[in-house]
């Protein structure tokens, strides 16, 4: 019986954690390198000093380390005990917790910065976790969000049937339908933007050599698709003031 056989069909936090520690993150680096489209990323959405941050679904803490590197003051939740792990010989001054984004053990009001980068679709409640990055956002703080979009053309065209997460729980939706979820939630969305991370050598050439080419077509379509066409959208929004 392999990992995954012990996690289906049952599904809850504890069997998505299992799928997380003995199967995601498995293999995953101790030292894993930051790439210059988080750089970037970081670039644009500051400045960060003494801006109190929590990444949702934070990993082995990747956004945290770009981020803590400009001035910002870290937390991170994660359900992966072995993810933490990682991520806290990166960080050990960081405040991090292990717990499903459904239930986030801070207080609320803590942040000023809030975000969530290609996670929500994994989660076994979404508008639960909207909630809570609600509940723990100051009144007008920042909120990034990364989701999929289930019009991402190579999807409608057949050639993409989801991430290595898939195995577990992957729900991807329409740009609109996520969006009116923000909304629902108490979030303003203020910015929209592609996700361009795939513009890099280290994506094109991953994975077996018969596939570069579709990847590198890819990678350079993206640029030039609209918006109702790409794989991920990021959102930036603001948390509404009563």
């Amino acid at each position: 019986m392999g990992p995954l056989d012990k996690i289906l069909p049952i599904l809850n936090h504890e069997r998505i954690r299992e799928f997380y520690d003995s199967v995601y993150y498995r293999d995953a680096d101790s030292t894993p390198v930051i790439s210059c489209h988080l750089r970037r990323l970081a670039e644009k959405l500051g400045p960060w000093t003494d801006r109190r941050a929590l990444d949702v679904a934070c990993g082995v803490g990747l956004w945290l380390r770009t981020i803590v590197a400009h001035g910002a003051i870290p937390a991170g939740a994660d359900i992966s005990h072995k993810a933490l792990e990682i991520c806290r010989r990166a960080l050990p001054n960081a405040t991090l917790c292990c717990s499903p984004a459904e239930q986030l053990p801070f207080s609320d009001g803590e942040f000023d910065f809030i975000s969530c980068l290609g996670a929500l679709e994994h989660f076994l409640d979404p508008q639960a976790a909207l909630r809570e990055i609600v509940r723990v956002a100051k009144p007008g703080a920042m909120v990034l969000l990364l989701v999929p979009n289930s019009n991402f053309l190579p999807r409608r065209l057949g050639f993409y049937a989801g991430t290595h997460q898939a195995q577990v729980r992957e729900e991807d939706r329409p740009l609109e339908e996520w969006q009116e979820m923000f909304q629902a939630a108490g979030l303003r969305v203020d910015r929209r933007w592609r996700d361009l991370h795939v513009l890099s050598a280290s994506w094109i050439f991953r994975g077996p050599w018969y596939g570069w080419p579709l990847r590198a077509a890819q990678a350079l379509a993206l640029p030039l698709w609209p918006l109702s066409w790409q794989y991920q959208v990021y959102h930036l929004c603001r948390v509404k003031q009563l």
